[in-house]
């Protein structure tokens, strides 16, 4: 949601989204930065955001803007809950991040934490060294729309999907190793078509936790696309508790509806359980 638009700040809370990410940097001009922020911050301490999980996408580091972002959004206050840091290119820009959050936060109940944008050849090409790179961080997000102009595609060239393959490997394969989610970036349009079916599809196979979406309308074919359905979480609880079991009576091999089960099987019916919204 652009910051620097009241009426969508006034709508974004009620939206059905997991997640609402307010813009300051790409959707905000240059010359309403400082306005956008006070806007938002000052949104963010109404009572109609309570309950909401809120972050804010600040503008990038090595921006005159950055710094500016996230001491006011450090500020005590009980939200945003985590900041989205655009075009992170290296440890160093998470470095820079953490640091200013250590020196802005006195007085806050709850530390800010961290989703980083990949959407850079340098960011891509350094992912996993970005995702080892701070305590504070919980996701990595694959951004195509920047990426896209990083590597010199065609608007042809960002719109197949097959293309982004390798791409949405590396930024999975970085999260998975780090513990983190891993999140895909918003389809280039707003239609819900079937490119848009298409690409939701392959980022829920592939098995990546969730997809931004840039227009309301999308959210609930994203909804449905990515929350479990009910056999799949009777299945997942399944798993989890002949498990648990197994090791209650020190049992070896566990045998489920014919399946055996391990440690991986586990995994898959952990993240099935968070994914819809309950702890195993």
């Amino acid at each position: 949601m652009p910051g620097s638009s009241e009426k969508m700040l006034a709508k974004a809370p009620g939206l059905a989204a997991d997640e609402l990410v307010i813009d300051l940097e790409d959707a905000v001009a240059a010359g309403v930065k400082d306005a956008a922020r006070a806007s938002v911050v000052a949104a963010l301490r109404g009572p109609e955001w309570a309950g909401v999980t809120v972050s804010v996408r600040v503008n990038a580091p090595r921006t005159p803007w950055c710094h500016l972002d996230i001491a006011a959004l450090a500020a005590p206050a009980p939200q945003p809950v985590a900041i989205v840091v655009p075009k992170v290119e290296s440890a160093g820009d998470l470095a820079f991040v953490d640091r200013l959050l250590d020196g802005a936060e006195a007085g806050r109940e709850q530390p800010l934490r961290v989703q980083a944008l990949i959407e850079t050849a340098a960011g891509l090409a350094r992912v996993q060294e970005i995702a080892a790179a701070s305590e504070r961080l919980d996701a990595l997000i694959l951004g195509y729309a920047d990426l896209a102009a990083s590597l010199g595609r065609t608007e042809a060239g960002a719109r197949e999907l097959d293309g982004w393959r390798p791409a949405q490997e590396l930024v999975l394969l970085a999260a998975r190793a780090h513990g983190l989610q891993a999140i895909d970036g918003p389809y280039l349009g707003i239609a819900v078509d079937d490119g848009f079916t298409a690409a939701v599809a392959r980022a829920r196979d592939l098995g990546f936790d969730g997809k931004w979406a840039i227009h309301p309308a999308q959210l609930a074919a994203l909804n449905a696309a990515f929350t479990p359905t009910e056999a799949e979480v009777r299945d997942a609880r399944a798993v989890v508790a002949a498990l648990a079991e197994a090791e209650q009576t020190g049992a070896g091999a566990v045998a489920l509806d014919g399946q055996m089960l391990d440690e991986a099987v586990r995994a898959a019916a952990l993240r099935t359980l968070a994914r819809a919204g309950e702890a195993a």
